[in-house]
């Protein structure tokens, strides 16, 4: 993907100051106030999708504790909540506070696309990026304020809309961002995306387009079966004719190793300085992660130190030497279990498969993602583009040839995605969460599904990998007692759920509850799940 350069509202502010020399400029007019003649849609739109990219950033790392893929090791303070799962107001706040400030400029970007049809295509572009943040806003908080959540000073006490009736929304924004870029791309006086202010597809609308339909299919596939089914099984016919992006969508505004590099980089591995993260070298795989794995598993510091043998449930050997430093012996433990420790020497956890370079794009939709949807789409009922075993089988191939491709787009030394899968499946014959042809029911279909999306999705997609175990209750998991093989959930867990998990996020205390009385009063984490949560 070409790289490009951060555009922020500070370049407006430059321009607007340099004009201050102008001697015609009217003294009435504040030289340093950025105005909409000056701050155009191409001007704030690279600027809105690096801000998306954080977002999803932040959620990543909130789901990746909650289902498994990671957690922090013995003497890393500050996790209390986690390990309860007892999530007061105060708890991951700039998950949404983050998100609502960037859907201000992204509403911004749609309304100035509104009244200048030459910005058709970046409004339509914005129009994504505020159904992706809201779709992670309702997927952690259920009710959120959206037909007046962005309307800054003349409401500040939105009301709150139905989580449900949101997602209706959310697939309505899509549909006429589709029809938006369509108009964009045939108006000779619109204004088109180039290579430096588009940081996702270079000026492809098709792509675009595309990536609307993979964002549409991720919501009609968690909304299916819900109070909004009839909405959705219409809507499994009104894909737009450009098909599916098989693609990951890379944002990079400009990533680079000097002054902004990959926000996922920074965190699981090194800042710019080369200061190790906390999380590259504190933040350990669970026990029950590790399973899908290997076929035995060693929970302890060393092979030496293993205070339990464990037995797996798949052999992946290969996947799991592509990710974890030291495989098969990556130290792993349970959330909540005490007795877990770190490596004496603080090392990396992660390898390159997923820390590819500080320049890297940040994916925000896998193809592995794509395709698992697909095949549950084709599981159920619709099938859009292949049968559910054959989207199944390209789910899995894109997930090793993710792991497998360097920071550039090649492939890794020795990297033989297609044998290696082929390999995969054989080791794994005998299950019917990798073998087709043993997912005889319904449910052993979705399970299959949804547990490879789990295994695909490890560290790198894990807001997707806890809703879908929400919203499916997969992978299985066992609490009876607690055997860290068994289950993710945290031996210090104080839910009482059945699960003995939370189900959602409590609504920022000083800027929503103590301000707003429109906000749902929700005292915990327990209760009121997401619409489309069907383990409650």
């Amino acid at each position: 993907m070409k790289k490009y350069i951060i555009k922020t509202l500070s370049v407006a502010l430059l321009g607007l100051a340099l004009l201050s020399c102008n001697e015609n400029l009217d003294i009435n007019e504040n030289p340093n106030q950025a105005t909409g003649a000056v701050v155009t849609p191409d001007l704030m739109f690279v600027n809105i999708y690096a801000n998306l990219a954080e977002d999803i950033n932040a959620y990543n790392k909130y789901g990746s504790l909650m289902v498994g893929y990671m957690f922090p090791g013995d003497g890393i303070s500050g996790y209390s909540d986690l390990y309860t799962y007892n999530f007061p107001a105060s708890t991951y706040n700039a998950n949404w506070n983050d998100c609502f400030a960037h859907l201000r400029d992204i509403q911004t970007v749609i309304d100035a696309a509104e009244d200048d049809a030459r910005y058709a295509c970046f409004g339509a572009a914005a129009r994504l990026a505020k159904a992706y943040t809201y779709q992670l806003l309702v997927d952690e908080y259920g009710d959120v304020p959206y037909t007046e959540g962005v309307l800054g000073g003349e409401n500040i006490t939105p009301a709150y809309d139905d989580d449900a009736e949101v997602y209706r929304l959310l697939l309505a924004e899509l549909d006429a961002a589709i029809v938006q870029f369509k108009a964009g791309a045939a108006d000779a006086n619109s204004l088109k995306f180039t290579s430096s202010t588009d940081p996702v597809f270079a000026g492809d609308v098709t792509k675009w387009i595309q990536f609307a339909n993979n964002l549409k299919l991720r919501l009609l596939v968690r909304a299916a079966g819900t109070e909004i089914d009839g909405t959705v099984q219409s809507a499994f016919s009104s894909f737009s004719a450009e098909g599916f992006l098989k693609e990951d969508a890379g944002i990079n505004p400009g990533y680079n190793a000097s002054n902004k590099q990959n926000p996922f980089y920074t965190d699981y591995h090194s800042n710019t300085a080369g200061s190790r993260a906390t999380y590259a070298s504190y933040y350990l795989p669970t026990t029950y992660l590790m399973t899908f794995y290997q076929t035995t598993v060693l929970s302890g510091d060393t092979v030496e130190n293993a205070f339990d043998i464990l037995e797996g449930k798949l052999a992946d050997d290969r996947r799991g030497a592509l990710l974890y430093r030291t495989f098969p012996t990556t130290p792993n433990y349970q959330l909540g279990n005490e007795g877990a420790g770190r490596p004496s020497t603080p090392q990396y956890v992660w390898l390159e498969s997923v820390l590819k370079g500080r320049n890297q794009d940040f994916v925000a939709f896998y193809t592995f993602e794509l395709y698992f949807l697909l095949a549950e789409a084709a599981a159920t009922g619709h099938e859009l583009d292949g049968d559910w075993k054959t989207n199944f089988r390209r789910g899995i191939e894109a997930s090793f040839r993710y792991l497998e491709t360097n920071v550039n787009g090649g492939l890794i030394e020795g990297a033989k995605p297609d044998e290696d899968v082929a390999e995969y499946i054989a080791n794994n014959e005998g299950s019917y969460l990798v073998n087709t042809d043993l997912a005889t029911s319904r449910d052993q279909i979705i399970e299959a599904i949804i547990t490879q999306m789990y295994i695909a999705s490890n560290v790198i997609n894990g807001h997707e990998g806890w809703s879908n175990f929400r919203r499916t209750a997969y992978p299985k998991i066992d609490n009876i007692g607690h055997r860290p093989n068994r289950t993710f959930v945290s031996n210090m867990s104080t839910s009482p759920r059945p699960d003995q998990l939370s189900v959602r996020l409590v609504y920022p205390q000083t800027s929503e509850l103590n301000l707003n009385d429109n906000a749902p009063k929700i005292t915990d984490s327990y209760s009121d799940p997401i619409f489309w949560d069907k383990n409650d």
